[in-house]
């Protein structure tokens, strides 16, 4: 059974917290009674997280964590998330409930690597697929994770949607959550490093990163939208926004949204 470095931090904002251990690369953060359980891909990353956020005064405890615990108590504690026309639920069995609400319901099984739609991040990136055409276009989602984009691209009408990550852990959740949702058929995950080889070209090109991988990226995503595309981005806090619109261009900004301390933004390509 895989077991996952996790940290427990006496903290009360989960965005504040987020915020703090950016630079770390947390995976996921569950609420907790008594504290926030932060989840990191490698224990370096943990005990990095742990030694600055006790270096700003925070009580911290890492421990390792087994998935399958996690998952099974996540399930009993997510409900469904809306966001517009999309609902995302943590398990099948909730899949009829929520459909009498929304036109369409995705299924996303919590697993600790991996967002459920419940991060602003992940929520702004749905509303942006939604206010995006990609009815009968390509989709390329970078840094895949779950596949929830990918997914909900696919439901939203994409003609074909590839998600791509570096972590095959990432492509392997990825597919198992395509058996979820068996009423999608246009996607397909693939291990890839965004740093090492061009991006495939797509219409529409969404990028749930962080704000320095965006603008360390700028010159790959751009050149993966073709003219006349949108790329949707995010992961962004609210004190890079300046750095990433320098980057991707202030006359590009199609749209922009705030959700706490995260931010959203569709590029439109020239």
């Amino acid at each position: 059974m895989k077991l996952y470095p996790a940290l427990d931090v006496c903290a009360t904002s989960a965005d504040a917290l987020l915020a703090m251990v950016d630079d770390f690369s947390p995976s996921a953060l569950e609420e907790r009674e008594t504290a926030m359980r932060l989840f990191f891909v490698s224990a370096d990353a943990r005990d990095a997280a742990c030694a600055e956020l006790r270096a700003r005064g925070f009580d911290t405890a890492p421990l390792e964590v087994s998935d399958e615990d996690w998952a099974r108590r996540s399930q009993d504690n997510l409900v469904p998330i809306t966001v517009g026309r999309i609902t995302v639920v943590p398990k099948t069995e909730l899949r009829s409930g929520a459909a009498h609400d929304s036109p369409i319901v995705i299924v996303i099984p919590p697993s600790m690597g991996f967002g459920t739609g419940h991060h602003a991040t992940t929520r702004l990136c749905l509303e942006a697929l939604q206010r995006v055409d990609v009815s009968g276009r390509t989709v390329l989602d970078v840094g895949t994770g779950s596949g929830i984009l990918a997914i909900a691209a696919d439901r939203l009408g994409a003609a074909h949607v590839t998600g791509i990550d570096v972590d095959p852990d990432a492509i392997q959740a990825a597919r198992e959550n395509l058996d979820h949702n068996p009423d999608v058929d246009r996607v397909q995950f693939d291990v890839r490093d965004l740093s090492a080889h061009p991006l495939p070209q797509a219409d529409v090109v969404t990028a749930n990163l962080t704000g320095a991988m965006l603008v360390g990226s700028v010159s790959v995503l751009s050149a993966a939208v073709r003219p006349g595309g949108s790329l949707i981005l995010s992961g962004i806090l609210a004190e890079e926004r300046e750095h990433v619109l320098d980057a991707f261009g202030r006359d590009s900004i199609a749209w922009e949204k705030h959700d706490g301390e995260w931010i959203g933004f569709v590029v439109t390509k020239r």
